[in-house]
C-alpha cells in the first residue's frame, strides 16, 4: 500500500488538512500556491503539511480520473468470482493478467473476488470472462448507473456521526477559505 510511517495509530487531521484533502480530491494537479491561497496558509507552510500527509501515507499519490466512455467502454459489469477448489491463487494471478479487470477486490463471503471490468461491448464480456471460467464460477451485473463515484471517506476526527453533524451545522465564519466553507468536518 503506502509509505505510511507508523501502522498503530490512525493520522491526526486538522480542519486545514481536510480542506487541502478536499481540494486534492477535486483536482490533484492544483498547484502549492493555489492550494496555499484557498486554505489560508503560505505556499512553504501548505508544502510542509502536503510531505507531512505523504509521510503519514494518508496521501499516498497523485493521479488522473479518465472518463472509460471517451475510449470507447461503453459497458461496465461488476463480477463476483469463485474460484474452484485449488484454484484461488490461479485465478487471481489471471485477473491480474486481464486488462479489463480495472479493479477487484479479495472478499470475505461465498465469492472470493468482486471485480469491476469496463467492456466496450457486450460481445466481450463472454470473450474476458471465458478466461477464468476454466478455473471458476462467476457472477456478472451490469452496471447501469453510478449513483456513488468512488470518493474520500469522511475525514472527521473519531466522533459518532451525530456529533460531526452537528458541528457542521453551525454557522461558518465568513473569512474561512472556500475549501474550509465547502465541507462538514
Amino acid at each position: 500500500m503506502g509509505k505510511r510511517l507508523s501502522n498503530d495509530a490512525p493520522a491526526a487531521l486538522d480542519e486545514i488538512d481536510r480542506a487541502l484533502l478536499r481540494l486534492l480530491a477535486e483536482d490533484a494537479r492544483t498547484a502549492v500556491a493555489d492550494l496555499a491561497r484557498e486554505i489560508g496558509l503560505s505556499a512553504p507552510s501548505t508544502a510542509e503539511r502536503l510531505r507531512r500527509l505523504e509521510a503519514q501515507g494518508v496521501v499516498e499519490r497523485y493521479t488522473v480520473q479518465i472518463d472509460p466512455r471517451a475510449l470507447g467502454y461503453t459497458l461496465q459489469a461488476i463480477v463476483r468470482v469463485k474460484p474452484l477448489p485449488g484454484q484461488l491463487h490461479l485465478v487471481e494471478e489471471e485477473i491480474r493478467r486481464i486488462p479489463e479487470f480495472v479493479e477487484c477486490d479479495k472478499v470475505t463471503g461465498d465469492d472470493c473476488f468482486i471485480c469491476r471490468l469496463f467492456l466496450r461491448n457486450i460481445e466481450e464480456l463472454d470473450v474476458v470472462l471465458s478466461k477464468v471460467g476454466e478455473r471458476a464460477e462467476t457472477s456478472t451485473a451490469i452496471v447501469k448507473a453510478t449513483p456513488v463515484a468512488r470518493r474520500l471517506p469522511p475525514l472527521g476526527a473519531a466522533e459518532p456521526r451525530a456529533a460531526r453533524t452537528s458541528s457542521a451545522t453551525r454557522a461558518a465564519p465568513e473569512a474561512k477559505p472556500r475549501a474550509l466553507k465547502r465541507g462538514a468536518l
